[in-house]
């Protein structure tokens, strides 16, 4: 005969003559779950005591749909294909995107540093740690040269240049205008200082001007000119 367990429903076969006809206690092997089984009509042997159910045989367990993995199609698959491409276009479209800026603002930065040191004087020493010439002024010089030349036997040294105004509103013009002059080791040697012949400049509007040396220092290899601290 076939006994199933009523609580985990494991099957076992028995011999039904061990069963008497009012039943008996049984306990599954299983889940140790103890019922009462219904013996055989049939009168079993007085003297064969009934015995316990043999041991079921190590079976493997029916799957169960809800502990089963089930794995999508290849069409979902290829579907999250397109899904991680676009992800990774989109972070290096975000990259580029900010190297992007990065490169407007530095170049803004460096175009316009003359304006920017105007409204913010405290970009100047930032600017100038860099190497790039500001005046927070707005006020500066450019085309500066020079050229040495003999006039009654003396060598006379003359220095050109314009003075400018960068910015976008009229500017006075510093009345003191120093020119340095430095050995190879950029060691000052000589330095003497002029008027411009401009009181104020309008936006973008220059000025020419012309200072002369006579007998300049033979050691001199750089000159620079700039308004001096208290012009």
């Amino acid at each position: 005969m076939i006994l199933t367990c009523p609580a985990c429903a494991t099957r076992y076969q028995a011999d039904e003559a061990k069963f008497p006809p009012q039943g008996r206690k049984v306990r599954c092997a299983k889940c140790s779950h103890v019922w009462h089984q219904p013996g055989s009509p049939t009168p079993p042997e007085p003297d064969i005591a009934a015995a316990p159910p043999p041991a079921p045989e190590p079976s493997m367990p029916e799957p169960h749909l809800s502990r089963t993995r089930v794995f999508a199609p290849s069409a979902t698959v290829t579907e999250r294909e397109p899904l991680a491409r676009g992800a990774m276009l989109a972070v290096a479209a975000g990259w580029i995107g900010l190297v992007v800026l990065i490169l407007v603002i530095g170049y803004s930065a460096i175009r316009y540093r003359q304006e920017i040191s105007v409204i913010w004087p405290q970009s100047a020493g930032v600017y100038s740690s860099l190497g790039l010439k500001t005046d927070a002024r707005g006020i500066d010089f450019i085309r500066v040269d020079y050229r040495r030349e003999k006039e009654d036997g003396q060598m006379v040294l003359a220095v050109t240049g314009q003075i400018v105004n960068s910015s976008k509103q009229e500017l006075p013009v510093p009345q003191t205008v120093q020119v340095t002059l430095s050995d190879s080791e950029r060691h000052e040697i000589y330095h003497w200082t002029f008027t411009p012949n401009v009181q104020s400049l309008k936006p973008g509007q220059s000025s020419p001007f012309l200072t002369r040396l006579s007998n300049p220092p033979a050691a001199a290899r750089h000159l620079e000119v700039r308004f001096a601290p208290n012009g």
